[in-house]
């Protein structure tokens, strides 16, 4: 078998696992990258924790999340970001959106959410915007990659954001992740994952104990209001 037909065979099974509605709810529950048990899944999906057992253990045999044992319990995870933003680009296309764009997401996660470990929603998207306004981002021809400038990378350390350890991880390190909610780019990677770090510590966003909401705080309306579309 030629690898073309390998890759065919690989996305079929990968898509099938996927099409499945509870197996579907249960990974757009983990988008907001918090670790669920089967039990909590079973209830996102609504089946029995029989149905939720079998139903992860497609997902994980195809690689969509990972179990991590901690104590007596057992947690599910996306398994990447690469998957996260996998199924951000599906529910692009779900919504098939005719005519104008009314987006019907809930005003609270339009405004800014978590998509697995960086910031989505009109936030997330203004991020994203001003980061290119300002040439700290430029676009490359590579797959929707983004490389920092010097200019970007000594301002965002000025800020007190670590763009060496964003560098040395192991992912990519900036690039484009199609938003659901605005049908527009916001920033992936492990730089939007060191954005999303930064804005929590400094104390511009506050982020749900349970939940992908993230609320924009006074304070990012003061110190950084260009930076969240907030000017």
């Amino acid at each position: 078998m030629d690898a073309a037909s390998t890759a065919d065979s690989h996305l079929s099974r990968l898509a099938s696992a996927i099409a499945e509605p509870a197996r579907s709810r249960m990974l757009c529950c983990l988008m907001d990258g918090h670790a669920r048990t089967a039990t909590e899944l079973a209830a996102v999906a609504e089946v029995a924790a029989s149905t939720a057992s079998a139903h992860l253990a497609r997902l994980k045999e195809q690689r969509l999340v990972h179990a991590v044992a901690q104590g007596k319990h057992r947690y599910f995870r996306l398994a990447g970001p690469e998957v996260a933003a996998a199924l951000e680009g599906l529910l692009v296309v779900a919504g098939a959106p005719r005519g104008e764009f009314r987006p019907t997401t809930p005003n609270r996660l339009r405004a800014a959410r978590t998509c697995y470990d960086h910031m989505a929603g009109s936030a997330g998207v203004a991020l994203h915007d001003s980061l290119h306004a300002q040439d700290w981002l430029r676009a490359t021809s590579e797959g929707g990659d983004y490389v920092l400038t010097p200019a970007g990378a000594m301002a965002l350390e000025s800020l007190g954001l670590d763009v060496a350890q964003a560098r040395s991880a192991r992912r990519r390190f900036a690039c484009a992740c199609l938003d659901w909610s605005e049908r527009r780019p916001h920033l992936g990677g492990a730089l939007g994952a060191a954005c999303l770090q930064l804005s929590l510590r400094r104390g511009w966003v506050r982020q749900d104990l349970d939940g992908r909401a993230l609320a924009l705080t006074p304070k990012a309306a003061r110190e950084m209001p260009e930076l969240f579309g907030l000017a």
